[in-house]
């Protein structure tokens, strides 16, 4: 079988001012490329014209997958296109595109070795933002500093959308996913340090969209619960391998 080296995972939720460039801009780049790849749009709950779009620019790429999720929440389109996906590295990818896709080389070998989740930072070393506003850099210094002490400590951006997972990696974890929206990203890091995974920081360069759908104050809120709520999850066994 002849497994893509890529798989881009696109979670899709009511884009369609953004996704055709985004689309574009993608496949321009995988063309230069020298392997195999393929790109999922996983559409959820639209109520624009997103999943029309992507089913036109699919026409015309035959790499291209467009999967219709009936259920909302961020969490749940890219839980089911990680696990749809066939490729060796799976990137997780935000609609926006704030991180240029040329960045993308930095998460794969043979630039990356030695690790199972590569993960895109704001605030490693080396990385750079780009027209953020002081208010918006500081509302997320806040949540991770949250995420840092209750859940994942040592971990300095856990909440940026541009992630590669290795497939044994995808396998081992995805499957074991509960949560479907904002907080996913916490979960998985969470199960990946429960089963000893290699997690690495990769600095980017990253643009503040003021598009973005994030809401600091009530997604922070929802994050408490929900790092409690894997905090349960785990004290009941939910995450333990099954006999």
């Amino acid at each position: 079988m002849n497994t893509p080296f890529l798989s881009i995972i696109i979670p899709a939720h009511n884009e369609e001012n953004r996704l055709p460039r985004t689309l574009e801009q993608i496949f321009s780049f995988l063309e230069k490329q020298g392997y195999k790849s393929e790109v999922l749009v996983i559409e959820n709950g639209s109520t624009d014209r997103t999943l029309e779009l992507a089913a036109e620019f699919q026409k015309d790429h035959s790499n291209l997958t467009v999967i219709h999720e009936e259920r909302r929440g961020k969490g749940n389109a890219v839980q089911r296109g990680m696990l749809a996906a066939q490729g060796e590295y799976r990137f997780i990818c935000d609609a926006d595109l704030s991180m240029p896709i040329e960045e993308l080389p930095k998460f794969v070998s043979p630039i990356m070795k030695d690790f199972d989740i590569a993960i895109g930072s704001r605030e490693a070393p080396g990385a750079i933002r780009y027209n953020e506003p002081p208010y918006r850099h500081l509302g997320g210094r806040a949540i991770n500093l949250i995420i840092r002490l209750f859940i994942l400590p040592g971990l300095n951006d856990t909440q940026c959308g541009f992630k590669c997972f290795r497939a044994e990696a995808t396998e081992s974890i995805f499957r074991h996913q509960t949560l479907t929206g904002w907080s996913f990203d916490i979960e998985l890091l969470f199960l990946a340090r429960r089963k000893k995974l290699r997690i690495r920081e990769v600095p980017i360069q990253w643009y503040f969209d003021p598009d973005s759908k994030v809401n600091a104050v009530s997604d922070a809120l929802r994050m408490i619960g929900d790092i409690f709520r894997i905090h349960l999850n785990a004290w009941r066994g939910l995450y333990d391998p099954k006999a």
